[in-house]
């Protein structure tokens, strides 16, 4: 019984820490210079092809781990790499010349 009590509040916990905490990742000011479709996808916590990183890191926050890719047409590449607690989705960003230029994900719904 015991065990069973403490298991139910562990799960609790991790579902509290890992999916209801939201933190202000940018201020009014700080978007208030980009085209209003940006902003509002930045409002919404979405990303689109030929965002910035600074708007990127904006609407998602700072990613989990970045990888610099060898360069493709004299273009600089880097991949900024998402993931939801435990591993279990992904979501891949493709930077060319610092902008998003493809969006691999596992994670339904990503698309809007």
């Amino acid at each position: 019984m015991l065990v069973k009590g403490l298991c139910t509040v562990l799960f609790m916990v991790v579902l509290l820490l890992g999916g209801c905490a939201t933190s202000v990742r940018f201020t009014h000011e700080e978007i208030r210079g980009y085209h209003a479709e940006v902003q509002e996808r930045i409002i919404k916590g979405e990303v689109a092809l030929n965002m910035t990183p600074r708007q990127v890191r904006l609407a998602w926050g700072g990613p989990h781990f970045v990888e610099i890719l060898e360069p493709k047409d004299g273009k600089s590449r880097k991949e900024w790499i998402y993931s939801t607690a435990f591993g279990i989705f992904e979501t891949r960003l493709t930077f060319t010349d610092g902008k998003v230029t493809h969006i691999i994900s596992t994670e339904p719904g990503i698309f809007r």
